[in-house]
């Protein structure tokens, strides 16, 4: 039969059950999210944009007050100055009158050390001077002098660098080799002096002067220690090591006997040398009469 209803009745009991369609459009339920997470949340940058400056001027403040408080025990007044180094030139009580101005009444911050540095490189015997402060209360200073390796001109000495200094007196160092040449020229004279002078020694002899003359041309004068005789070379502009050589050889072969003969020689020549031999001396008067 069309249209009829199924009904199930349920054994042992008068109860007719029906199934009840589901309603349509049903939605699930969504838990509802705490207040607190539907609040705006305050905006902290501001204070955290706030906070660094007013710490750090806190910090500024605090350091700025102990500073004050232990700058009484920090900077003493200079209690005492150290001189040290190896010195055969210098006077310590000369350099203790050259610093005074600085010391007296300077504390251990305030104490001008590069002013001392330069008052005491400006003496003419100072190469370098390494000055430093030492707490509490003590400057410590360490000084190199000059090494004088030879005369420059009539007027200075030149240190192992090439560089002239001068020095009040010079009348003590007449022992030592004389430079000459152009102002500029220093250095260059001074590594000639000690190429050449390094050749030479094996044979004996010891350049007692060197001469850059304007032109570019070298002269030098040497004695020979055993028998003091002295000889002059003229080495000419260029190719002074090859010309060196060249006297080196010549000279062992066939100079050495006649050193004493031997006035200048002159090595400007491409493959060769010339030699002036020195005038005969005329005997004197006393020596006539021993020979009769």
């Amino acid at each position: 039969m069309r249209g009829a209803t199924l009904r199930h009745q349920q054994p042992g009991t008068g109860r007719v059950l029906s199934r009840k369609p589901a309603p349509r459009g049903a939605s699930r339920m969504v838990a509802k999210e705490p207040l607190s997470a539907r609040l705006p949340k305050p905006d902290l940058g501001f204070l955290r944009r706030l906070l660094w400056p007013v710490l750090l001027g806190a910090l500024g403040f605090a350091t700025y007050q102990g500073a004050q408080y232990l700058l009484p025990y920090v900077d003493r007044p200079i209690g005492r100055v150290s001189v040290s180094g190896e010195l055969s030139y210098i006077n310590q009580q000369v350099v203790q009158q050259r610093l005074a101005p600085f010391v007296t009444g300077a504390s251990f911050l305030s104490v001008d050390l590069d002013g001392m540095r330069r008052e005491l490189e400006g003496m003419p015997w100072i190469a370098r001077a390494e000055v430093r402060r030492i707490w509490p209360d003590q400057v410590v200073i360490r000084l190199e002098e000059q090494l004088p390796v030879a005369r420059w001109g009539d007027g200075a000495l030149l240190n192992n660098q090439g560089q002239a200094f001068t020095p009040r007196d010079l009348d003590n160092y007449e022992s030592l080799p004389q430079l000459v040449g152009p102002q500029r020229a220093q250095e260059r004279v001074m590594q000639q002096y000690q190429m050449l002078s390094q050749m030479l020694r094996p044979l004996g002899f010891a350049i007692t002067r060197l001469e850059m003359r304007d032109r570019g041309s070298w002269f030098l004068r040497a004695n020979e220690s055993s028998s003091g005789q002295s000889i002059e070379l003229a080495l000419g502009r260029d190719h002074l090591v090859e010309k060196m050589r060249r006297f080196i050889a010549v000279y062992d072969k066939t100079l050495k006997e006649q050193i004493a003969n031997i006035a200048r020689i002159d090595l400007r020549y491409p493959n060769g040398m010339a030699v002036a031999w020195r005038e005969p001396v005329a005997p004197t008067a006393a020596e006539v009469a021993a020979v009769q």
